[in-house]
């Protein structure tokens, strides 16, 4: 059997992709104390683009400045830092690659000795947080709106070829859809079509602003794999009210930042049985939604990957950290040898990234301090 179809051509509104391979969203740690680009973020980027995969998928960049998640995370909330990540985009296509902006805010998980102020949220209830949390109003829903136009303006005018709005794991746009996160008794809670509202809102806005021929994607939850959670019907349901206001794809994923077994990063990934942990739900929204589908979580084998596009499961596979050890995996999958990713799903590359170094892959690291 051939890999064939999964080196296939294909496009998301008009943007060609030179295989079905996906670098997903991570924080690299790498830029800048206030978000900016720097030499180390491209190189990382171009070595992605120069290993094959298909395409990029930015890390999370925080769309205003209360909406930080991480230190060092890549911004795109000022003009001013256009001309950074302008750079970056033209490294990447100089090095054939495609490069998407995911535009973020983290809500309630903002890091507060950045941001300085409490983290918005959106419902502010008992048991949320130990810490004082600013509950959105409706004004500020609408100044929430404007800064995600304004961020895929930039993300546009600094030549990325689309943009994805980070809307899984419990940041703010997923806490929007989150019953358990989401209290509110306006238009924008209750039911899940209120829920959804201003992700509804905010495609339509930025379609106006980037116009029809640019790829607007998310990336959302199947469900969040938490008592009183997002559901995968609900999910569903969210997802055909997007694809409505003008969404090109959808990259599935799952869990919260919180963690435990069902996380979005899940531990020890070492045989096929594990892989592609939200597959099942997959199946669930190719049968109901109509465009392509992005299926990301623990994706290790270039035969999973192959099973699960002949069966019309998903339409492309997006992986990060396989790709942190091996940049150049596609290629080695694309040259014919096929064996899994060397990734041991141990997520000890973030270990660097909290240290101010950026995340790589410290078993790679001791491999190659050995041989020296």
């Amino acid at each position: 059997m051939t890999a064939s179809t999964l080196f296939e051509s294909s496009n998301i509104n008009g943007m060609t992709l030179v295989n079905r391979f996906v670098r997903s969203a991570t924080w690299e740690g790498m830029a800048t104390e206030d978000g900016r680009v720097t030499p180390k973020l491209i190189d990382t980027m171009v070595a992605l683009a120069a290993g094959g995969i298909g395409l990029i998928i930015s890390g999370h960049a925080y769309v205003a400045k209360n909406g930080q998640a991480s230190p060092w995370q890549l911004g795109i909330y000022d003009d001013s830092l256009i001309d950074g990540l302008k750079a970056m985009t033209d490294a990447v296509h100089a090095a054939g690659g495609r490069i998407v902006a995911q535009l973020a805010h983290a809500g309630h998980f903002a890091l507060e000795k950045a941001i300085g102020t409490p983290p918005v949220v959106v419902s502010d209830f008992d048991g949320l947080s130990q810490a004082p949390r600013t509950e959105l109003s409706v004004a500020a829903i609408q100044l929430l709106k404007n800064d995600y136009v304004d961020a895929a303006r930039r993300a546009r005018t600094a030549g990325f070829d689309g943009i994805q709005l980070h809307s899984a794991h419990g940041y703010l746009l997923s806490q929007f859809l989150s019953p358990w996160f989401n209290r509110r008794s306006d238009d924008y809670g209750g039911t899940i079509n209120n829920r959804v509202r201003i992700h509804a809102e905010i495609i339509r806005a930025i379609r106006k602003t980037v116009g029809t021929d640019y790829p607007i994607l998310v990336k959302m939850n199947c469900e969040d794999f938490s008592e009183g959670g997002l559901t995968v019907a609900e999910s569903i349901a969210a997802a055909g009210q997007m694809v409505s206001a003008g969404l090109d794809a959808i990259e599935l994923s799952g869990g919260l930042l919180t963690g435990g077994k069902l996380s979005p990063s899940r531990p020890n990934i070492d045989k096929s049985e594990k892989e592609a942990y939200f597959k099942d739900a997959a199946r669930a929204f190719k049968g109901e939604v109509d465009v392509p589908l992005i299926l990301v979580g623990g994706i290790r084998s270039l035969d999973v990957a192959e099973r699960l596009l002949d069966a019309g499961t998903a339409d492309y596979f997006s992986m990060s950290r396989p790709l942190i050890r091996e940049p150049g995996l596609i290629k080695r999958w694309q040259s014919g040898n096929r064996t899994r990713a060397r990734c041991l799903s141990d997520n000890l590359c973030f270990g660097p990234g909290l240290a101010g170094k950026g995340i790589y892959c410290v078993t790679e690291e001791r491999i190659d301090q050995k041989m020296k």
